[in-house]
């Protein structure tokens, strides 16, 4: 991973012209900030990755394995309520929830206004974003038609990775225009709600109603806290880890709480300030440099002994791998040729179809959400589905982020 960044220093130096229309001026100094931050993120996240690699490949290797082990126990009342995980999945449930506590932030504001605050501006993303959820899952079902375990593992390339693609476009710095970056941070925010109803939807089993009705009653606290305008964000966060419990509970995964949670929180006061976007702004850094290096470190690491070519042409790292690589560009394109030609949208201002395109491959880039949907739907199958996500994740993240780049380059070279 780490060298998918490192692969684009070596383009020339030569910028475009700077954009001059304002509407672009104002998206620009809207997005820069969140646009960096992601970037950076995404390098840290890539060492992450790169460092879990290393180690599962090292002499390391057996303490690694047992740090992911180490046990962690959550007990009130004494043996009221006991929680009792391992490292790794309190990582996965409870750290992730973090993560799509910021998410939900982010969709809501995007939704209230942003670049999904209208249909004319959500049209050309959403239509893309669903393309991207649909034609990778196509192919992947294509490919796993004839084995229905490897058939659960559908929605693992139906994911774009926001900090790692952002982070391609940030390295090649003027030379892709500010309206592709907001482009495709919408698609990825799109994208992520896509894959919250997934998990939602497909990847629940049991139910336990009691527990349910739990959540549901402390999502009613939380919106009734909105409702009587409490603009502290605490409350909110001590409901919602109330709300995280019982969800945790109830057989939805748990992760889903902090989306809920998310959606709560008021977007403006009276005096003008913002506890959605103060909330963002604090958790941005955690997110970044801890939350998901840390998953990253936890949930990449793969033991490549034994592993040739045959394995990456097993079906579930090749579905994998086309999906994201293919499905993603094809999608992405695809659905937004159709927007585009029979339903008025227009590409981003001051890009041509080769940068456009160069921007779909980049969708194909799917680390984070991607292996996080694989440990669900694989879970309790064993080791070797396990080591064939991981593989197929960073095959075709990787590839997808090197041909992206490598169409830009070329786009730039043209003009």
């Amino acid at each position: 991973m780490p060298g998918l960044f490192l692969a684009i220093w070596w383009a020339n130096k030569s910028p475009l012209s700077k954009n001059t229309n304002p509407m672009l001026k104002t998206a620009r100094r809207k997005f820069n900030q969140f646009i960096h931050s992601q970037s950076l993120g995404g390098l840290v996240l890539a060492l992450a990755a790169g460092l879990a690699l290393v180690v599962s490949n090292s002499p390391l290797s057996t303490y690694y394995n047992q740090f992911l082990e180490l046990p962690g126990e959550l007990r009130l009342g004494g043996d009221w309520l006991m929680l009792s995980k391992s490292l790794l999945h309190w990582v996965n449930d409870l750290w992730m929830a973090v993560f799509f506590f910021l998410v939900g932030l982010e969709i809501k504001r995007e939704m209230l206004e942003g670049e999904l605050a209208s249909a004319s501006q959500a049209m050309l993303p959403a239509g893309a974003a669903l393309g991207g959820v649909v034609v990778p899952a196509l192919i992947y079902t294509a490919i796993n038609w004839g084995s229905p375990v490897a058939l659960r593992g559908w929605a693992i390339p139906a994911a774009t990775d926001i900090a790692f693609a952002l982070g391609i476009l940030v390295l090649l710095g003027s030379r892709v225009p500010a309206s592709l970056k907001v482009f495709l941070t919408a698609v990825a925010i799109i994208d992520d709600l896509g894959a919250i109803l997934i998990i939602a939807f497909f990847y629940t089993d049991q139910l336990s109603l009691a527990a349910l009705a739990g959540a549901g009653l402390g999502i009613l606290i939380l919106v009734a806290f909105n409702r009587a305008r409490v603009m502290s964000i605490a409350p909110y966060v001590v409901v919602g880890l109330v709300v995280w419990l019982f969800v945790y509970k109830s057989g939805i995964h748990a992760t889903l709480a902090g989306v809920a949670t998310a959606l709560t929180i008021p977007l403006s006061d009276a005096r003008g300030g913002s506890p959605l976007k103060k909330a963002e702004h604090a958790l941005h850094p955690w997110v970044a440099f801890a939350i998901l290096p840390m998953f990253a470190f936890a949930n990449a690491g793969v033991s490549l002994q034994g592993v040739s070519p045959a394995t990456l042409l097993q079906t579930v790292p090749l579905g994998i791998t086309a999906g994201l690589l293919l499905g993603k560009a094809v999608g992405v394109f695809g659905a937004s040729w159709l927007l585009i030609r029979f339903a008025g949208a227009r590409l981003p201002a001051e890009s041509s179809k080769m940068q456009f395109f160069g921007v779909c491959l980049l969708c194909g880039v799917g680390f984070t959400m991607s292996l996080f949907i694989g440990s669900l739907a694989f879970d309790g199958q064993g080791a070797d589905y396990d080591t064939q996500v991981k593989l197929g994740v960073l095959c075709g993240s990787i590839l997808s982020g090197v041909a992206g780049t490598l169409v830009l380059l070329k786009a730039v070279r043209r003009s």
